[in-house]
């Protein structure tokens, strides 16, 4: 058996609780993945998205729903190292990736407010423009169960909102696309875990004015950082406040709500209060 097979084998058999089914489960409960579709995996070469790239094609291989796939690199200036790291273990996984270039990180540059989320927008119209170009109709990201609860508290917390990451979204932009994440359901612990297992080593951070936290399990600095430590304390105090986080979200109830916003239009309690 050569070594992508193990790794995959691992993903059905040690991780089929923690990860094979919970991806599986991500797949059915929100619709991911329809008969017919062709879909881009965006592989930024981190731990998530090789993962996911992963857990894609055993789908692929023994689910009942056929689609297609295509496995999408951008690099929007990598350093030589960081996009070799991610070529090599394209190779090591057997995952067969096509990779097209950006110079979003030189656009950037030149940018003093609000680099990263100007980045985060660029990066996805160009992974929309190229898998439609593919011929795709959906592009799948990496991530997870953890970035969704993080999410959540740094809408609350910085942005005055209740605001989640959904499970899919359809494209504003470019007519007939939509987003999947097909690793709604599965939490960072077991990827890291799916990952020490196979002695793996993933690009962490390959922003150009990041490139200290090159390789690694985690970023420092970024308030999604901030949100990781305060579960961590949250968890000492209660074990299933992640748990709940994810299923408020699932749970709201409107009659207890002051306001809420759908569609651009603002709704009040006291529009029906006398009704």
């Amino acid at each position: 058996m050569k070594k992508y097979q193990e790794i995959e084998r691992s993903i059905i058999k040690k991780y089929r609780k923690n990860i094979w089914s919970k991806f599986i489960t991500g797949i059915n409960e929100y619709q991911l993945v329809k008969e017919g579709d062709k879909i881009a995996v965006c592989i930024s070469g981190g731990k998530d998205s090789m993962l996911l790239a992963k857990c894609m094609q055993e789908l692929q291989k023994h689910g009942k729903v056929k689609f297609d796939l295509e496995f999408v690199v951008m690099d929007p200036g990598y350093n030589p190292y960081n996009r070799e790291v991610i070529i090599n273990n394209a190779e090591y996984l057997n995952i067969p990736i096509k990779v097209f270039e950006t110079q979003i990180f030189d656009i950037v540059a030149s940018v003093d407010e609000s680099p990263c989320y100007l980045c985060a927008r660029m990066r996805r119209g160009y992974l929309y423009k190229y898998a439609q170009d593919l011929g795709c109709n959906k592009i799948a990201l990496g991530h997870h169960f953890d970035d969704v609860i993080e999410t959540v508290l740094m809408s609350m917390l910085y942005a005055g909102e209740i605001k989640t990451m959904m499970p899919k979204l359809h494209s504003t932009n470019y007519a007939g696309m939509e987003l999947i994440r097909p690793m709604y359901l599965i939490k960072e612990e077991d990827i890291l875990a799916w990952k020490r297992t196979h002695e793996l080593q993933f690009i962490q951070c390959a922003c150009r004015f990041t490139e200290n936290c090159v390789l690694g399990d985690n970023g420092g600095g970024s308030k999604r950082q901030e949100m990781k430590v305060l579960i961590k304390k949250f968890r000492q105090t209660n074990p299933h406040i992640e748990m709940n986080i994810f299923r408020s979200i699932h749970n709201v109830n409107l009659n207890t709500v002051i306001g809420y916003r759908k569609d651009g239009k603002m709704h009040h309690f006291l529009d029906e209060y006398e009704r």
